[in-house]
C-alpha cells in the first residue's frame, strides 16, 4: 500500500473511531449530570483526593464501552487499579471519569468528562464533554477540534498585556512580576476543561501545575494542537503518554505564537524567585 493510501486508511479509522466514541461519552456525561445535585457517596483517596460513587460508576461504564470498540488498546484510568500491561501496547485508552470531582461534589459546574485514544504515546482522538454547559468537545489527530460541532481555534498573537490566563493562582502571582498585565478570569476547576478553553479561544492561554497526570491532560492535549495551539513542558517539548509514570511537570498551553513568548516569561520567574 502506498504510503498516501495508508495515511488515507488510518485517517479514515481515526474518523470513524471518533464518532463511535462521541456517544459513549455523552451517554457517560448523562449518567454523571443524573447524579449531579443530588446525594452520592464520597470518600478521600491517596493525596487528600476526593471520589465518589458517580466517578466509579461512569469509569465502569466507559471501560466497557471504549474496550468493545478497541479490544486492542490498553487503559489507564484515574478511577481504575493501573495495569502495567498497557505499556507492552501501542495503544491506550486514558480516561477521567470526572475530571474536576471537587467541583463535581461541591455542586460547581466545571467539570467535565475526558477521554482520549493515544498511539505511539500522543493522543489520535479526543472527545471531552462538559454536561452542565452542553459543550461537547471532538478532535481526530491532523483533523481539527470541534466544539458542538463548529470548529474551534486557539487566538493568534503573542502579546501577553491583557491576555486572559488561567492556572493556579499562586503561580499567576509570581508570573505577574515579570510579565505584562494580564486578566486572570475565574478559576476553572477540571484541568482538562481549562485547557480546552484555550482551544476553543475562551482563553489566551493557561498552565498547569506540576504533578498533573495523563488522564487530565490527554484528551485537553489533542484539542489544542488541533485547534492550532500548543500544550507543552517548560522545555517546549510536546507530552509523551503512557510512560511508566504518567505525572507532568509544569505545563503551557497557548496559541502557537503567544507560547514561545510565555515560556520565556516562565523561565524568567523561575530565575527571579529560584
Amino acid at each position: 500500500m502506498r504510503e498516501s493510501d495508508r495515511r488515507h486508511a488510518e485517517d479514515g479509522y481515526l474518523s470513524a473511531l471518533a464518532n463511535a466514541v462521541a456517544p459513549i461519552v455523552r451517554e457517560a456525561g448523562d449518567l454523571a449530570h443524573a447524579a449531579f445535585g443530588k446525594p452520592f457517596k464520597t470518600w478521600v483517596k491517596e493525596n487528600n483526593s476526593p471520589v465518589s460513587e458517580v466517578d466509579i460508576a461512569v469509569d465502569v461504564l466507559l471501560k466497557e464501552r471504549l474496550t468493545a470498540i478497541a479490544p486492542d488498546a490498553g487503559w489507564l484510568s484515574e478511577e481504575t487499579e493501573d495495569n502495567p500491561a498497557r505499556l507492552a501496547v501501542s495503544r491506550v485508552w486514558i480516561v477521567d471519569p470526572i475530571d474536576g470531582t471537587r467541583a463535581f461534589v461541591a455542586g460547581r459546574p466545571d467539570w467535565a468528562i475526558s477521554v482520549a485514544l493515544v498511539e505511539a504515546g500522543r493522543p489520535v482522538v479526543a472527545a471531552l464533554y462538559a454536561p452542565v454547559s452542553e459543550e461537547f468537545f471532538l478532535a481526530v489527530a491532523g483533523a481539527g477540534a470541534t466544539r458542538n460541532g463548529a470548529s474551534i481555534a486557539a487566538t493568534p498573537g503573542g502579546a501577553i498585556e491583557g491576555a486572559r490566563i488561567g492556572g493556579p493562582r499562586g503561580f499567576l502571582d509570581r508570573l505577574a512580576v515579570v510579565a505584562p498585565a494580564f486578566t486572570v478570569p475565574p478559576r476553572i476547576h477540571s484541568l482538562a476543561l481549562r485547557i480546552a478553553r484555550v482551544a476553543d479561544g475562551t482563553l489566551d492561554a493557561a498552565f498547569a501545575s506540576r504533578t498533573s497526570r495523563d488522564w487530565d491532560l490527554a484528551a485537553a492535549d489533542l484539542l489544542v494542537h488541533e485547534a492550532g495551539g500548543m500544550l507543552t513542558s517548560l522545555d517546549g517539548k510536546p507530552l509523551i503518554y503512557n510512560q511508566p509514570n504518567p505525572v507532568h511537570s509544569v505545563l503551557v498551553a497557548a496559541g502557537r505564537e503567544r507560547h514561545p513568548e510565555l515560556l520565556g516569561l516562565v523561565r524568567k520567574m523561575i530565575d527571579q524567585f529560584a
